[in-house]
């Protein structure tokens, strides 16, 4: 690749990239300002039974489509299928904003799902079709600031627009971000073409949405809405086995599967896959109940909880910009996810020592800490899948990198939700009594600040100890699994990162010419 080409691609870059931000923005941003307008929603539409699907439906839709915009994204072009994703995100935002009714509502964040799930992986593919290995890390490290400013701002920034306008402009603010978005795409993304037959595994596509669709609602109905036990979760686990092993089965004969199992045979980006589901098991499961804690043992807030947070996001932005810098400078990059790993374990063991008697000052240099680790593994988690793979799955590489967090993000909350909610009973039960715990159950582990402050002093005390115990205990259980990441990262291979853009024909040999170079350097 010449240097006129390569300098033309950077400024492509840079003048794109105004765009590429503000459509992740839009993503990241959404679920944040909506929780915050949720009680107005509820107060003026009625439907409190129903309130859960309006989270569901967005994270159905999310997840269902992640996979399937990734391949669709190789098959037919990245540019229009990347603005095609915007569109039907911003057309479930302004249908979402007229919604009369619970039912609308829901129907429609699905919409806005769907298309939130290419947005996601449109902005990863396109950033990996730009930007050469060597030099992506530094742009992903911007990236993890977007997310900062989107948990930090969305509380806020939804708090603003309910109390001043109406919870409706908690989904019109995303129309004039978009249309930004969609100007400066459609004017200024100008991205090299790769050929690939066009065909789409329909039927290896249903059977994944089926089983991406049962597993969602596995990890948002278990051990809350219906026991683990019962008739409806296990009916879900049946459909779930089945259909993701018929999906298998189909994969692996189909001439242009929507999931190439071949990429899993590199050894890089099967393990960077099991690295991703545990990463976003243990740190969405882990971190849920960090809000409530402070809120409620700490006295923090709830207005701005998005602020809770920020010393995490902190860490993980700082860790980030810091090992983006390096890698672009050295080209090295396995020491960053074996540090992460580490350092998150440390996180995790800071955060097992919560009590009532944590400031909030300590409890941020904890968060602090977690956020360091993160910020080394997630966005270098990323870079390795794409990194480990041809130039025309790339954006099955950013598909499946984004789902597997997800998912795991998913069951992470589930499976530690469940511990919170047993240690906070047991606990309740202990210290105040069954009729107490018997509370605690209606709740769902859920408890309002609001109220508990209206209780008398002794009964929040008994309260307070147990929230402490319970997070405590939650953090103990996260431990083990960050081990496991921690370790696994040891086993990543550092072929080296392309230092420069990919042609098409050169793009199906590329990862194996990488490897063949780790080999002969090692050697």
């Amino acid at each position: 690749m010449s240097d006129v080409q390569t300098s033309a691609s950077r400024r492509d870059l840079r003048v794109v990239l105004p765009g590429l931000m503000l459509a992740i923005l839009l993503a990241m941003l959404d679920n944040m300002i909506v929780a915050t307008a949720m009680p107005r929603i509820v107060g003026e539409l009625g439907g409190l039974s129903h309130l859960s699907w309006v989270v569901t439906a967005y994270t159905l839709g999310l997840s269902v489509s992640t996979p399937l915009w990734g391949k669709i994204s190789d098959l037919y072009g990245r540019k229009n299928i990347f603005l095609t994703s915007i569109v039907i995100f911003l057309a479930g935002s302004a249908l979402s904003g007229t919604s009369q009714g619970m039912a609308e509502l829901i129907g429609f964040r699905a919409l806005q799902g769907l298309g939130a799930g290419g947005l996601m992986v449109g902005v990863m593919a396109i950033i990996g079709d730009l930007v050469p290995p060597r030099e992506r890390g530094r742009i992903q490290g911007m990236f993890a600031g977007i997310m900062a400013v989107a948990m930090v701002a969305g509380p806020l920034v939804g708090g603003f627009l309910t109390d001043h306008l109406s919870w409706r402009w908690a989904f019109y603010i995303n129309l004039p971000i978009g249309v930004v978005a969609v100007a400066l795409i459609i004017s200024r993304l100008h991205l090299p073409k790769y050929r690939s037959e066009h065909r789409i595994d329909w039927l290896g596509a249903g059977l994944l949405s089926v089983g991406i669709t049962a597993l969602t609602l596995i990890t948002t109905w278990g051990g809350s809405q219906y026991d683990w036990a019962s008739g409806q979760i296990l009916g879900l686990i049946a459909v779930a086995a089945v259909t993701l092993v018929a999906f298998l089965f189909v994969e692996r004969r189909v001439a242009e599967p929507i999931l190439p199992l071949g990429i899993f045979a590199n050894s890089n980006f099967a393990l960077i896959s099991v690295i991703g589901f545990l990463l976003g098991f243990t740190m969405f499961g882990a971190i849920n109940y960090l809000p409530l804690f402070q809120q409620t043992v700490q006295g923090a807030s709830a207005t701005n909880s998005g602020l809770l947070l920020l010393p995490m996001m902190g860490g993980m932005l700082v860790t980030s910009l810091i090992s983006g810098q390096v890698i672009t400078r050295t080209g090295r990059y396995k020491i960053f996810p074996i540090v992460g790993g580490v350092v998150m374990v440390g996180g995790l063991l800071l955060l097992a020592q919560l009590d009532v008697g944590t400031t909030r000052l300590v409890s941020s240099l904890f968060m602090l800490v977690l956020g360091g680790g993160m910020g080394f593994l997630m966005q270098n988690t990323l870079l390795i899948s794409q990194n480990s793979v041809a130039q025309r799955d790339m954006g099955v590489a950013s598909s499946t990198a984004t789902f597997v967090r997800s998912i795991g993000g998913s069951f992470g909350v589930s499976v530690f939700g469940a511990i919170f909610a047993s240690r906070l009973r047991d606990d309740v039960a202990a210290r105040l009594g069954p009729q107490a715990a018997e509370q605690v159950d209606k709740a769902g582990g859920n408890l309002d600040p609001s109220v508990l402050s209206t209780l008398p002093a002794q009964v929040q005390d008994g309260f307070h100890h147990a929230i402490a115990y319970a997070a405590s205990t939650m953090f103990w259980w996260a431990v083990p699994f960050a081990a496991i990441v921690a370790v696994l990262t040891w086993f990543i291979k550092e072929v080296p990162l392309r230092s420069g853009p990919v042609g098409p024909r050169d793009a199906d040999k590329q990862p194996e010419q990488d490897a063949t170079q780790a080999v002969a350097t090692a050697g």
